[in-house]
């Protein structure tokens, strides 16, 4: 396949640009009037590091490096505008594997509001997808940071933890799908392979007073503490008040682990961790619910102080940790 011919075919697939896009995918540059306040991350996911070619269909591939990227916005309480995508090919991908790799991403730009501005290819040792994405708010204001959280806030997630962790191990090692009925074992990998942007529940958040948030891309004890750092506080959160996904616990018995510490420490579930004065959280609550993505669950308070400490039901602490990229 060429170059040329490649991109003309990817720019056919891609879906209709927003409002705030003047000039998209097929020039030098992407022309864009955002108007307000923007947001803008940079998220990468290479064969090998963060998935599996030969466990993935390209389609997955695609969804999920737009997933991740888009995942930060939903964290700073964005409005997803524009993505710019490099994709790195290796000589054994073809051309229909690159086209459905598209085809995956572009379904979620749909459903999201995304528009795919541009990009670049080129030849590279592992498949790579790294993706820029710009958020968009009326004003800085209303995007939520990490630091902000202070002493007497309570400490609320979204959604259910465990199920990538979960889903990443039935994929390593499938005789574990014994352990839980077909269709949990198939939801698990999906949540692995697709996880879902919490965009709508991110926007709900800021909204309803959010004074700090973050995305659990690697992993609650390691996201938890880049939150404490940043906002100069300490973190407590109750161990027997994470949900977890279904399933989880079989799952990590089955592997000869712990579920909490599975759960708190898997990473890339993607749901939001987030700091709200007490008095806001019947306003996040209602907003999670009419969002429709998530069940907004209380997990902890902050404190005076730093670190994190995740408290076991019986007595004790979990060490919190998680995914280090280098490590």
């Amino acid at each position: 396949m060429g170059e040329f011919e490649l991109l003309a075919k990817l720019r056919e697939r891609l879906p209709a640009p927003g409002p705030r896009v003047r000039l998209g995918s097929g020039d030098d540059a992407a022309v864009t009037v955002p108007g307000g306040a923007t947001a803008t991350s940079v998220d990468a996911i290479v064969d090998g590091v963060h998935f599996q070619r030969e466990q993935s269909d390209p389609e997955a591939i695609g969804h999920k490096a737009l997933a991740t990227a888009l995942s930060d916005l939903a964290a700073m309480g964005a409005e997803p505008g524009e993505a710019y995508v490099y994709l790195g090919v290796p000589a054994e991908v073809d051309e229909d594997e690159c086209l459905r790799l598209l085809d995956g991403m572009a379904a979620l730009a749909r459903a999201t509001g995304t528009t795919l501005a541009g990009g670049d290819v080129t030849r590279a040792p592992a498949l790579t997808l790294a993706v820029t994405v710009v958020g968009h708010a009326e004003a800085p204001e209303q995007l939520v940071a990490r630091a902000g959280a202070a002493p007497g806030d309570v400490l609320v997630l979204t959604g259910e933890l465990g199920g990538a962790a979960a889903g990443l191990l039935l994929l390593k090692r499938p005789e574990l799908a014994a352990a839980v009925p077909a269709e949990t074992a198939a939801r698990l990998r999906r949540r692995q392979q697709r996880p879902q942007p919490r965009l709508r529940a991110g926007r709900g958040l800021a909204a309803a007073g959010a004074s700090a948030m973050i995305d659990l891309s690697d992993g609650l004890g390691a996201d938890a503490g880049h939150l404490a750092a940043a906002s100069g506080v300490a973190l407590r959160i109750d161990a027997a008040g994470l949900p977890l996904a279904k399933g989880v616990a079989e799952v990590a018995l089955a592997a000869g682990q712990d579920p909490l510490e599975l759960a708190a420490s898997g990473g890339e579930d993607y749901e939001l961790f987030a700091a709200l004065p007490p008095a806001r959280l019947g306003d996040a609550s209602s907003a999670i619910g009419e969002a429709e993505e998530a069940v907004l669950t209380p997990v902890g308070e902050v404190a005076a102080g730093s670190g994190v400490e995740i408290r076991l039901p019986g007595g004790g602490d979990l060490k919190p940790d998680g995914f280090d990229q280098l490590r």
